[in-house]
């Protein structure tokens, strides 16, 4: 008929103009104790980068050293090498602490609610680049730190971010309640430890 428009819609296919995004709920025991993935990223090329950079430079002056013994400027050469090789010591110590750190924060994050979330997305790497950057903030990189920030935002580790992110984390209330019965139920069957009679201070001086 003329001035009719289309039929309306079904119920399932209409829009929503006021449509919110759902909440994405994490577990609170997170992934359930299952291991951290694979490390994703190569070993951080710029600190090793500056780590052959000065085992070169060491290397140099060492035979400077060698050819200059006992002229004027060997002392000049000499204080040279030893700076130089406190640097190459220092950066050696920063990329083995690096290591360390980045293998403990990676563990530790994958033991999170969020993880659950970021298995499902796939962030394996954006994990792994926080972490990158968390590390080398805490070994005293100003610019790692504000990365660290922002890497911090996107993977929801804070609780303005999880608000954005529209994740929340859930306890099991089941679960727990049975924890909570077991350990009420073990803390009953343990018993008593026996009291020790208190030793008579007079028994010693009757004996004599």
């Amino acid at each position: 008929m003329a001035g009719m428009g289309p039929p309306p819609k079904p119920a399932g296919q209409r829009r929503r103009r006021n449509a919110t995004v759902a909440t994405t709920r994490l577990p609170a025991e997170g992934r359930g104790g299952r291991r951290a993935p694979n490390w994703p990223l190569v070993p951080d090329v710029v600190m090793a980068a500056r780590r052959d950079l000065l085992a070169a430079a060491v290397a140099d002056l060492e035979e400077d050293l060698a050819e200059l013994e006992g002229t004027r400027k060997e002392a000049s050469v000499r204080r040279r090498l030893e700076t130089t090789q406190e640097k190459l010591a220092i950066i050696k110590a920063q990329m083995k602490a690096q290591r360390a750190l980045e293998a403990d924060l990676w563990r530790d994050l994958w033991r999170l609610p969020q993880a659950v979330a970021w298995e499902r997305l796939r962030w394996t790497r954006d994990v792994a680049q926080y972490v990158r950057h968390k590390v080398l903030a805490e070994l005293g990189d100003l610019a790692a730190a504000k990365e660290a920030r922002q890497w911090s935002d996107r993977l929801g580790l804070s609780p303005m971010a999880m608000l954005r992110l529209r994740w929340e984390v859930t306890v099991d209330e089941t679960a727990a309640k049975r924890a909570e019965r077991d350990r009420d139920r073990s803390e009953a069957e343990t018993p008593p430890a026996t009291a020790q009679p208190a030793a008579d201070p007079l028994a010693a001086l009757r004996a004599v």
